[in-house]
């Protein structure tokens, strides 16, 4: 196959056989074969490489090229075919490929694998690791297995390639670099080395060892100029539906982004600025535009969506749905936090890689202050408080316009209140009838009512009382966690 040949020669400079590396001569036994597979596919993930390597037709010792007269495709097992046969008594996550190369006229066959996912890749239900250029049970190193467990269960969705075997000159077409410079406000490099350097030391990119470049999920993801090009995350594309009422009855608009988050997220939010009611308004002698919704909220809700989606949940992406009098925006996963906790728990993402760059790209906000400026923002324009709502397998965010306090339901007023606390609480302040009537745009009249919704959250144990000893007028509040 294309490359193989230039895999081989980068191998053979080794000085020696590694855990993710075997050469050899005529060892052609299935059960072997299969033992290596796991053991190797394991190993990878220690050295913390992509792919291991079998190799016939190279001598162990010297790494010369003697060449091999094994075809796997021809060679039966039980008279089943050897793949066959290997692929039913490996685990599921096992992945690998036969590759052909013919050298100064000598055959090669080699076999690559990719390295375990999310668990060990077993053997007849049994699980190996290389020790040295041993292949051994893995069950016989506890030390291993634990480190090999670690590393799989923080395997994230950035590392894949999303496209690979790209010769230097090729890999910057996929990519619109010149966004990555720009949103860190760094100068363009001059030269495409500089740029290779960047893009390497930020996991974009990589350099196989077969000496070509291959371009990650997280680089694809972020920074491609077409997300057509990479068909592993070409689903993951955000897409943008306006519907004329309130019902998904009539679509009036729709838009399949195919940029990366990066490269067409500014795009992305004039195109809903656009799409969004809005008023004009004279301030200060000058005419300002208002749209109806929050823009903060608005951005900061749809980047928590694209940084913190479960990309192992298939066919599915980012949904940011326009209705009359609401915008819902839905991505695949649920939170890694509570949802209760939303404004005063540390961010944590199952997306580390994507989360961190995407902040240093200036998308979202850092150290977890997203929420705080989502609500912030919703409270400003006297709308209630965004609502969470979780499914099997996803999360929807909804954004209301304006209604008056007497049309909300009392479940979206309690939710409101309970927010308010939050952010009050963060600002180490408390809520107060006072407070909570601002909240709401709410007169001086309306104080009876605020201190019944007040009581109805701290029924429900969402807020309590900062001091219960304090006279009424002077009561502050403060969520149930505080």
């Amino acid at each position: 196959m294309e490359n193989s040949d230039k895999l081989v020669a980068e191998l053979i400079k080794l000085p020696t056989e590694t855990e993710w590396l075997e050469f050899k001569d005529s060892n052609y036994d299935p059960e072997m074969i299969g033992q290596d597979i796991s053991a190797l596919a394991n190993s990878a993930v220690l050295s913390d490489r992509d792919h291991a390597y079998m190799i016939w037709g190279v001598n162990d010792t010297t790494h010369e090229i003697i060449g091999t007269d094994y075809n796997q495709y021809s060679k039966l097992n039980k008279n089943q075919e050897i793949e066959s046969w290997l692929r039913n008594l490996l685990s599921k996550n096992a992945d690998f490929e036969f590759q052909q190369a013919e050298i100064d006229t000598h055959k090669i066959i080699i076999l690559v694998i990719n390295k375990a996912l999310c668990q060990t890749v077993t053997f007849k239900k049994t699980d190996y690791i290389r020790v040295g250029s041993y292949t051994k049970k893995l069950n016989e190193y506890p030390s291993l297995q634990a480190r090999l467990w670690d590393r799989l269960c923080s395997t994230h969705f950035e590392c894949p390639f999303a496209k690979k075997d790209l010769q230097e000159n090729k890999v910057l077409n996929y990519l619109d670099f010149p966004v990555y410079f720009n949103l860190q406000e760094k100068p363009l490099p001059a030269s495409q080395k500089t740029v290779f350097h960047y893009m390497l030391e930020d996991c974009i990119l990589v350099r196989q060892d077969n000496g070509l470049y291959a371009i990650t999920n997280l680089g694809a993801i972020l920074l491609a100029k077409h997300l057509s090009d990479f068909p592993t995350i070409a689903r993951k594309a955000i897409r943008v539906v306006l519907y004329q009422d309130d019902t998904r009855l009539k679509i009036l608009k729709e838009n399949d982004g195919n940029k990366g988050y990066a490269a067409g997220f500014e795009g992305l939010i004039q195109f809903l600025e656009a799409l969004l009611p809005s008023e004009e308004n004279i301030e200060d002698g000058l005419r300002k535009t208002k749209t109806t919704y929050p823009m903060i909220a608005v951005r900061e809700i749809i980047a928590n969506a694209l940084m913190h989606q479960d990309f192992s949940i298939a066919g599915t992406g980012p949904l940011v749905e326009i209705f009359k009098s609401r915008i819902e925006i839905t991505n695949p996963g649920i939170p890694l936090i509570d949802i209760m906790r939303i404004i005063d728990n540390p961010p944590k993402s199952r997306n580390e890689k994507l989360a961190a760059l995407m902040r240093r790209l200036k998308m979202c906000e850092e150290l977890g202050s997203g929420w705080d400026r989502i609500v912030t923002s919703c409270e400003s324009y006297q709308l209630q408080a965004p609502k969470i709502n979780l499914y099997e397998e996803n999360t929807k965010v909804i954004i209301y316009s304006k209604i008056p306090y007497t049309n909300m339901q009392q479940d979206d007023r309690i939710w409101s209140c309970y927010l308010h606390a939050c952010i009050k609480q963060v600002a180490g302040d408390g809520l107060t009838n006072s407070s909570l009537r601002k909240r709401f745009g709410l007169p001086d009249t309306a104080s009876a009512a605020i201190s019944r919704l007040i009581k109805d959250a701290v029924s429900q144990k969402l807020i309590k009382p900062f001091d219960p000893d304090t006279a009424p007028r002077y009561m502050k509040y403060v969520p149930f966690w505080a």
